[in-house]
Formats: structure tokens, C-alpha cells, sequence
């Protein structure tokens, strides 16, 4: 191996070691390597800025731009007010349906958003039955077209960047129709592998509270029995924090001392029995401001505040909002509800100040999921004229009639001159992790491909497959960006998993398209785990799920997919 190669393949160790076992957020560890490459002189600096203006990327941020507007459109939510009805079956079988359709035109996790209060707060079936599949079918809805998830859209920018036409609107439509098919159909037979859950009247369960002693507290020296703390229902004191010691269990004899921190676990529709308790005062809720119609949001694997406590990110101050209480899937928390330090996934309740929903970043670190509107709602005019803008520009794309980014230039003015967005609200929603993680990938690939290694690794798997020919490297290709993505999040797997599977298509002598597509099928792939996709993450929450609810619903439905998907695309796409 040359110096550049020992260099190049070391940084992609690095890299892939980086996002797996680290915390460090994928844009730094992308933007750390591209960094490298520029100053190693692995990639010249012409080439660095060309790839910060691919015409695929380009696409990207102006489509996610676009989006930020038809988040604001009615129909999502009034179509999924008549979804859940008759059998449990049928319920499914329209809800993923909708959700998918939906999923292949517009922002996924904006969908699931849109959908997930309401499927959560019915009454008629166990919202842990529905939600997952409602994750699911999202991801499957994005692979139907170019703009159905940033995943396609980020394969897009690396064939662009070869100097190719690009993949068309619809290229992704013959082999994810055969996916979205098969895998609903799997969701429905494998629903009893999902928690039942409770059917309810119980929208929120098994928060973390905390609630504070206060001085002269007319609880202060009695045990928690003679409290009644022990007779709330459906809350539980599983903690004291007194000090810096913790309590637990807690036996009904313990006595109780003002200043302690009694950590409650349960629904918290009985919120209002532990304000009634003279002497008791729930976790930062001193401010008379603030309004206890509770707002609950989920925090976003971009958001600032990760790795933070709700005291060290100023959490009040930040947002006009406190937090009253706090969920994290199927684990338990424990300690200081302030100290607890916060996760991508986390599910807050806020009380919010009348400013909360004029605070910059809102969107940013939150997934509003019920509650107050942080966004306001279109009128019923702007909606269909936003919806008929949008169909013009997708059906125009689609007919070759002009490029996709034009149409979602002229969209986005539009958008600003109906004043259905303003210049400052794109200027904070401006996707800058993808943009830079897409950015530097591009520089990485370069580097991968340039210094040669690409193409040193693809011939040694080509050599370790004699014999097998190019459906084996294909299946392979597939099975590591599928690998890639459960380990790490979708857009990082398909920019790590594109330029070898190019070279290997080269190795091969065969069309690149079958390979290119595998990426892009593997990546969206993301069905054992809440960590790959951010639609499971939303669902993992608010349904209560644990890690072993992925495993078990998902490998069915990873296998069918798979399977899928390595049967259609030859057929689609032939060597």
C-alpha cells in the first residue's frame, strides 16, 4: 500500500470507529476527516468547494427547506383523525397505507409527527400496536421515490458528483413498490409481536417526576405512609434524594425531611395529586407563568442539549418552558430530574411560558408531538395552494419538464412571498449537519477513491467472490450499508457504503446502478434498532418500547425486505 492509501485508510477506520462507539456528532467526525484530506493534500481545495455545491446536495437542503412549509399544512392531521376505526387490522392496514403514500412525497419525520398524537391518544387499541408500524411504514414509503428520504437524495449528490445525469424521480419506484408491499403485508401478520401495552385512557405512562419538600413543609418528620404518598394510584415513590444520597426503595416507614426530592414514576394525568399535597412543589413549576396545559415533545439526535443536564443546558431560561417530567422508552431513570443527562429520544413534558413558541431552535432540538402548537397552522387557502405548488413541482420533475432544484427554488420564493415561511424561520431551519456531513463525504469519497484504495478493496473482494460473480458483491454491498445503518444513523451509512460499492461495480465490469441502488435500499433499511432512523426514535417513547421490541418486530420484517430487494433489483436493474 502507498503512504496515501495507509493515510486514507486509516481515516476511515477512524471514522466509522468514530460514529459507532462515540458520542461525537457525525458532522464533526465527517468534517474532521474531509478536514484531513484537505490538509494532507489527498483532495485539492478546488474540489473541497465544488463538493459543498453538488447539485444533489443543493437539492437536498432546498427540498428540506421546502418542507419546513408543508409541515405547516392541515392535511396530515386531518387525515389521520379517520384512520383509526372498525378492526384492529384494517386500523393498520390504513394507517401504514396513508403513512407510506405520505412518506414518498413529504418529509417522513414530519409525518410521523403529524400522526403519532393521534394514534397515541386513541382509545380503541393499544397505541404500542400501532405506533412502531407506524415508524416503519414511514421508512418504507421513503424508498418509492428520489425525494421520499435524504437517503436517495444523498446517493443522488455521489452520482452527480461523477459526472452522470443523476437518478430520476421515479428510478426508485418499481423495486420499493415490491418493498412497501411486502413489508405491510409483514406488519400486519407480525403485530402480535409488538407489547400490547395499555389501552387507554393513558396517553403518557411511567414518566420520571420530581417533586421537592419545601421548608416547613407540614410533611416534614412524618413516614411516607402517614403521608399518603404511597396511595396516588398510579404514581410511585421509587426514590428519595436526600443530600447526595438516594433512597431506594423506599419503605412506608421512611420519614420524610424537608428538602428532599421525592422521584415519582408513573401516568402523569395524576399530575394534579401531587399539587394538591400541601408542602409539596413539583420539579422548577414555581413560576406562576407557566402553563400546566402540558406540552410533550421529543428531543432530536441534532439537538444542542445532548450530553447535557436540564441544569447545565439552562433549560428554562433557554425555551421559556420547564420540564415537569421526563421518559426514556423502556428504561428507568433515576436521580435528580435536573441532573439526569439528557438523549436523543428523550421524551419531555414541558409547562411552557406564554414566549415558548416564539423561542429561536425550538424545531431544532424538539419533535412537537402534542400539546401547544409551536407552529401556527395554514389557512385552509395557503394549504391548497402550498399542496398544488408542491404537486406542480413533483409532477413537473417527474416529466423531465425541468429539474427538481428549479421547481424547489420557485417554491421556496413562493413560499416567502405568501408569507408561508419568512427568510429568518429558513435562515434556523437551515439544515447545516446534513449539509456539512454530506459535504464531507463527498471529500472523503474523493480521497477513497483517488489515493486508489477504493479500488484495491473492491478487487480484493472481487478475488475473495471468484466464481461467484457480481450478484454476490451486490448482496454483500446491501448487507453492509443494512449493518452500517443499524449501527450508526442511514445518511452516514450510505455516504461511507457508496464509493466502495462504485469501485466494486468497476471491479466487476457491470452498470454501477444496481450497486448505487443497493446503497440506497440498505441504507433506508433501519428496523432493529431506534438509533439508525429518527422516526424510531420518536415512536420508541411515546410507545414504551425497549430494544428487544425492535429486534423482535423488526428481523421479520428486515428479512422481508431484504429478501425484496435482492430479488427485484437485478430484475430492475440488470448488470
Amino acid at each position: 500500500m502507498t503512504l496515501s492509501q495507509i493515510i486514507v485508510a486509516g481515516l476511515f477506520a477512524a471514522v466509522i470507529a468514530s460514529l459507532i462507539f462515540t458520542r461525537i456528532r457525525p458532522s464533526l467526525v465527517f468534517a474532521s476527516g474531509a478536514a484531513v484530506c484537505f490538509l494532507t493534500g489527498l483532495v485539492p481545495a478546488e474540489s473541497v468547494l465544488q463538493k459543498a455545491v453538488n447539485p444533489g446536495l443543493v437539492t437536498l437542503v432546498a427540498l428540506i427547506l421546502a418542507s419546513i412549509g408543508l409541515e405547516k399544512a392541515r392535511w396530515l392531521r386531518a387525515i389521520s383523525e379517520g384512520l383509526i376505526n372498525g378492526s384492529l387490522k384494517s386500523s393498520l392496514l390504513r394507517l401504514t397505507g396513508a403513512t407510506a403514500l405520505s412518506s414518498a412525497f413529504l418529509n417522513n419525520t414530519a409525518v410521523v409527527a403529524a400522526l403519532a398524537s393521534s394514534v397515541r391518544d386513541q382509545r380503541r387499541y393499544p397505541p404500542a400496536k400501532l405506533l412502531l408500524p407506524l415508524s416503519y411504514a414511514a421508512i418504507l414509503g421513503g424508498t418509492l421515490t428520489l425525494i421520499g428520504t435524504s437517503t436517495n437524495l444523498i446517493v443522488n449528490s455521489f452520482v452527480l458528483d461523477r459526472g452522470l445525469p443523476g437518478l430520476e424521480f421515479f428510478s426508485f419506484l418499481p423495486v420499493g413498490i415490491g418493498a412497501v408491499l411486502v413489508g405491510l403485508v409483514v406488519l400486519m401478520l407480525c403485530n402480535r409481536l409488538l407489547p400490547e401495552g395499555r389501552v387507554a385512557e393513558e396517553p403518557v405512562a411511567e414518566y420520571l417526576l420530581e417533586a421537592e419538600v419545601i421548608g416547613d413543609s407540614p410533611l416534614d418528620g412524618k413516614t411516607v405512609e402517614q403521608n399518603n404518598l404511597r396511595q396516588l394510584e398510579t404514581l410511585y415513590l421509587i426514590e428519595i434524594v436526600r443530600g447526595g444520597r438516594t433512597i431506594s426503595p423506599v419503605a412506608p416507614t421512611e420519614i420524610v425531611r424537608c428538602g428532599d426530592k421525592l422521584i415519582f414514576s408513573g401516568d402523569v394525568r395524576d399530575l394534579g395529586r401531587l399539587e394538591e399535597i400541601e408542602g409539596l412543589r413539583l420539579f422548577a413549576l414555581e413560576d406562576e407563568k407557566l402553563d400546566l396545559d402540558l406540552t410533550e415533545v421529543v428531543l432530536t439526535p441534532n439537538s444542542s442539549m445532548i450530553g447535557e443536564s436540564l441544569k447545565s443546558a439552562q433549560f428554562r431560561t433557554r425555551f421559556d418552558a420547564a420540564v415537569v417530567a421526563m421518559r426514556r422508552g423502556g428504561d428507568r431513570l433515576s436521580g435528580k430530574l435536573g441532573e439526569v443527562r439528557l438523549q436523543a429520544g428523550d421524551a419531555l413534558l414541558l409547562a411552557v411560558g406564554p414566549d415558548f413558541k416564539h423561542h429561536r431552535n425550538i424545531d431544532k432540538n424538539f419533535y412537537v408531538i402534542s400539546g401547544k402548537e409551536v407552529q401556527r397552522q395554514l389557512s385552509r387557502r395557503d394549504s391548497w395552494l402550498l399542496g398544488i405548488g408542491f404537486a406542480a413541482v413533483v409532477a413537473g420533475a417527474a416529466l423531465g419538464y425541468f429539474s427538481l432544484l428549479k421547481g424547489l427554488v420557485v417554491m421556496l420564493g413562493g413560499m416567502i412571498g405568501l408569507n408561508i415561511v419568512s427568510t429568518t424561520e429558513l435562515q434556523r431551519r437551515f439544515p447545516f449537519q446534513i449539509w456539512l456531513i454530506i459535504a464531507s463525504a463527498l471529500v472523503l469519497a474523493e480521497a477513497f477513491s483517488g489515493s486508489g484504495l477504493a479500488d484495491a478493496l473492491a478487487a480484493g473482494l472481487r478475488g475473495l467472490l471468484a466464481g461467484a460473480g457480481p450478484y454476490a458483491g451486490l448482496v454483500g454491498i446491501f448487507l453492509l450499508t443494512l449493518a452500517l445503518t443499524e449501527l450508526m444513523t442511514n445518511n452516514a451509512a450510505a455516504a461511507l457504503a457508496f464509493p466502495l460499492a462504485w469501485s466494486l461495480a468497476e471491479s466487476f465490469g457491470v452498470s454501477w446502478t444496481p450497486f448505487v441502488m443497493a446503497v440506497a435500499y440498505g441504507a433506508s433499511a433501519s428496523f432493529l434498532t431506534p438509533f439508525g432512523y429518527q422516526t424510531n426514535l420518536m415512536v420508541q417513547n411515546l410507545g414504551g418500547y425497549q430494544l428487544k421490541d425492535f429486534v423482535r418486530a423488526g428481523l421479520p420484517l428486515t428479512v422481508a425486505y431484504s429478501v425484496t430487494v435482492l430479488v427485484l433489483l437485478p430484475m430492475v436493474f440488470p448488470f
